[in-house]
């Protein structure tokens, strides 16, 4: 609300100063003046949007070249002769080189912006170079959790971007009158707050917004698009609505099933039975990692810890499920007294 007012202000203050340098002598009515001021302050507005959406690196970089830019142009105008070009106005060849080398410098400043950071000198310094890479976060991927482990590892390289408009929808859960949903939003902004306070990751937080979209999955979509950046979600229909999109997604849980311990058919291992199962004597266990193993004949050791054989291995759109049998001393006991039972 107080942007908008000073934007307000801005443009009557540009029509009234229009307004007051106008020759009422020539024209009791001449708007001329007006006409410049709204023009001057709709500039000026514009320029400000332009800004807002830059990169610290990138707007120093641009003023450094504007700077460079406008003593460059000094010089040559100094030095060049009045009858430069015959036939040519000098006062329109002056204008012409002050925005020729004031733009040019300004472009040429902004472009090479990332070079003059300190981390692209020392990279450049030791012989390597990195492009730009965004990895844009949406409400899901920042409410697991996980992404926070994952940073702080150091596999995450770029730069992590978190629109405004993600930012609303978080703040739209924690204030949620669902106790569930509020849990969820704090601890999602909390996680924000601990990425953000890791120095070894750059963290944005962009005012992009299209007010056109009101979907929060698609106007993630437009902004990877814009960006050539990555979607980092949990979210099973962004990720494929993305991919029809050609917008490149990292799945965290693909990525936490990727990371799961290999297990192969034969290998034993120890396994504490924490429930039974849905079959007849079947006991439900789970790795560290909370992989289900599902161990038949193995009801009868609930609460327990036993030595058993993975038998089979089954790829799931969840992760992977393991199959096992008993391989207890144990069970060799108990299966000779229900042997003898039955003799």
């Amino acid at each position: 609300m107080g942007r908008w007012v000073l934007r307000c202000g801005l443009i009557a203050t540009a029509v009234l100063l229009g307004w007051s340098a106008r020759t009422p002598s020539l024209h009791p009515f001449d708007l001329a003046g007006p006409v410049a001021g709204l023009l001057a302050a709709g500039l000026i507005l514009g320029l400000e949007k332009l800004l807002r959406g830059l990169e610290p690196a990138v707007l120093a970089g641009g003023l450094a070249g504007l700077l460079i830019g406008g003593v460059t142009v000094a010089v040559v105008l100094h030095v060049l002769p009045e009858e430069a070009l015959p036939g040519f106005p000098p006062a329109a060849l002056r204008l012409f080189l002050v925005l020729l080398f004031l733009y040019g410098g300004l472009a040429l400043g902004a472009a090479h912006a990332g070079r003059l950071s300190p981390r692209s000198m020392r990279s450049s310094w030791i012989g390597t170079t990195r492009e730009q890479n965004y990895k844009i976060l949406d409400t899901s991927a920042i409410i697991d959790g996980r992404i926070a482990d994952v940073c702080e590892t150091g596999f995450v390289d770029g730069t992590l971007v978190v629109p405004q408009f993600v930012l609303r929808e978080l703040q739209q859960v924690a204030d949620s009158s669902d106790g569930m949903k509020r849990n969820r939003g704090r601890k999602g902004l909390e996680i924000l707050q601990r990425i953000k306070k890791d120095p070894d990751v750059r963290v944005v937080f962009p005012e992009q917004d299209f007010p056109e979209i009101k979907d929060v999955d698609l106007k993630l979509i437009e902004l990877a698009r814009r960006m050539s950046g990555r979607i980092i979600t949990n979210d099973f229909n962004l990720n494929k609505v993305a991919e029809l999109r050609g917008v490149r997604v990292l799945n965290i849980n693909m990525l936490a099933n990727s990371l799961k311990p290999v297990v192969l058919p034969g290998e034993p291992m120890n396994l504490f039975i924490l429930k039974e199962g849905k079959e007849p004597n079947q006991g439900v266990g789970y790795l560290d990692d909370g992989t289900m193993v599902v161990v038949d004949n193995a009801k009868r050791f609930l609460g327990r810890s036993i030595d058993i054989t993975v038998t089979s291995v089954l790829q799931t759109t969840a992760g992977k499920m393991f199959f096992g049998r008993c391989e207890s001393g144990e069970e060799t006991a108990a299966d000779g007294r229900l042997k003898k039972a039955g003799a």
